[in-house]
């Protein structure tokens, strides 16, 4: 069965500053709205991921408004949430056994970010035993700085990333070809 897990798609990763500069992927929220809107029209069960940080500085503590998911990925009433604290959605959090007890054995994973908690959890997943469809442009990265001092861009953050899970933790897919999957089902 095919279940869909939107990573930390909360409204504090829009704090650019605080993530070091612009994020990759403008297109982001559409691709997520047309993912969860598929999603719910075909039925697929759908766990959304919460990052409550415990940095007092982070935007995504609890009791802050970073902490909020992101209109185009609020949940609907019904569809659980599961918060955690760590970049892994498994870690600490009863992740895996509510996939088991869902019998899901495929998971369509997209969200933010995708060199911190999508890298994580689709890792995890992989090695769980999962099938993983990791929707690339529906992720999204921040530009960094390599420890000796060289800039690299979020868009190329963002895909090498996404090369480094490719083939080896999940098959990457675009969001056509994932909305074309739900529509299919498993």
């Amino acid at each position: 069965m095919i279940l869909v897990l939107p990573v930390d798609i909360q409204k504090g990763l829009d704090e650019y500053a605080y993530w070091g500069g612009e994020r990759s992927n403008p297109a982001f929220e559409a691709n997520v709205a047309r993912l969860l809107a598929a999603a719910r029209q075909m039925g697929h069960e759908i766990i959304h991921i919460r990052h409550d940080s415990t940095n007092p500085k982070s935007p995504l503590r609890p009791g802050q408004p970073g902490n909020e998911f992101k209109a185009q990925a609020a949940p609907m009433e019904g569809e659980p949430v599961i918060a955690k604290s760590v970049n892994s959605a498994f870690i600490g959090t009863d992740l895996e056994q509510c996939l088991h007890d869902l019998a899901a054995d495929h998971l369509v994973i997209f969200g933010l970010t995708a060199e911190h908690c999508v890298s994580t959890t689709t890792r995890m997943a992989g090695n769980l035993g999962f099938r993983v469809s990791l929707v690339g442009d529906a992720t999204a990265a921040f530009p960094t700085v390599t420890p000796d001092g060289e800039a690299i861009d979020a868009e190329t953050h963002h895909r090498v990333h996404l090369a480094a899970l490719h083939r080896e933790f999940a098959t990457v897919i675009t969001t056509d070809e994932a909305v074309s999957l739900l529509s299919a089902g498993d």
